[in-house]
């Protein structure tokens, strides 16, 4: 089960990861933020400064940096709403078309809207090995941060069904989006609130396969409200501005993660900026989120996104130095207590 958050309404916060960070608010040391809201100098310098365009402007920006037509582009007010509908189309779809429900395979550790989401909208899981009709991940990986490989990638998308992959923290890197190959069955959803610290403009975006636009821009059409253009002007802003504000954010993503595999090691390279901490063989991550958040500690519960042997550090402050120290210190207490001292026996 995952942990039990502070006190708190859940109805004020969107889910249930989001509950347990947005209640915590205020903690000394904040180690569960995912992106850089609040920590760019360039983003705000450029959200000072709007460039003046539309909806159709913004479309043909992100278009052109993923290589496909501005027409398969749609804009969303952030990731999760992009995800949201995406598989709210799909599930729909395959039901249709299936007549019966579709089964989605989900990957664990994983970011938990996703399968939330898509079991909202209908689908049902099943194993990697069982028969299924579409395939939800995030590359790079929340929480663990790292990419999945090509040629997982490629059995993925050989396997003919619809593949939805949430690319929010891909820009953290120089790895190119895997919407570019123009794949008949590849969704791609993204985001400004992680790599630009955008938070405050609620831009995201869908990438949709050739061949579904129309279908899918309907069902965008009648659910979604279009973006403001105060958000839409701030968004091309970003992009004018992306190669600066892409640099301090990557620098900063990897000042930090030197600091992290110098004091803490075990971690792969990263490609995004969170890490699971399991340890050499597993912590109990509901126990250690909890006793640092009581030492004003913050850190994510790794039962959140389906594996409670290990919490969600994330790589975004400029205070992650001091923030790492504190929380190791919290680890090393729990690791020396009695539960997890070796016995005399084993000794």
């Amino acid at each position: 089960m995952p942990a039990r958050s502070s006190p708190g309404n859940p109805q004020d916060y969107p889910f249930p990861l989001a509950h347990w960070i947005l209640s915590h608010a205020g903690l000394r040391h904040d180690l569960a933020q995912s992106g850089m809201k609040g920590v760019l100098l360039r983003t705000e310098t450029a959200l000072r400064k709007p460039v003046e365009g539309d909806a159709h402007d913004l479309r043909a920006s992100l278009a052109k940096l993923h290589g496909t037509a501005s027409r398969n582009v749609f804009l969303t007010h952030g990731a999760t709403e992009g995800n949201a509908l995406v598989l709210l189309f799909l599930a729909r779809s395959l039901s249709r078309s299936l007549g019966r429900v579709p089964r989605v395979h989900l990957f664990s550790p994983e970011y938990p809207p996703l399968r939330d989401m898509a079991l909202w909208a209908g689908a049902r899981p099943v194993r990697a090995q069982e028969r299924q009709d579409l395939t939800v991940l995030s590359n790079p990986n929340n929480p663990h941060g790292t990419f999945r490989s090509s040629n997982e990638m490629q059995e993925l998308l050989s396997r003919r069904v619809p593949v939805l992959v949430d690319e929010t923290f891909r820009e953290f890197t120089e790895r190119p989006t895997l919407a570019g190959k123009g794949h008949r069955d590849l969704w791609v959803t993204g985001t400004f609130t992680k790599v630009y610290g955008g938070d405050s403009i609620r831009v995201g975006y869908v990438v949709a396969p050739p061949g579904e636009e129309s279908s899918f821009g309907a069902l965008q059409g009648l659910l979604l409200d279009t973006l403001p253009s105060a958000s839409v002007m701030s968004a091309l802003a970003l992009l004018r501005d992306r190669s600066v504000i892409l640099r301090e954010s990557r620098e900063l993503f990897r000042r930090n993660e030197r600091i992290l595999h110098r004091h803490l090691g075990g971690f792969p390279r990263l490609f995004a900026p969170v890490a699971f901490d399991r340890g050499l063989s597993g912590l109990p991550g509901d126990l250690l989120a909890h006793q640092a958040a009581a030492r004003s500690v913050l850190v994510c519960p790794g039962s959140y996104f389906g594996d409670p042997s290990g919490v969600r550090l994330c790589l975004t402050r400029r205070t992650f130095a001091r923030d790492l120290e504190a929380y190791i210190q919290v680890r090393d207490a729990l690791l020396a207590g009695p539960r997890h001292r070796p016995s005399a026996a084993a000794t």
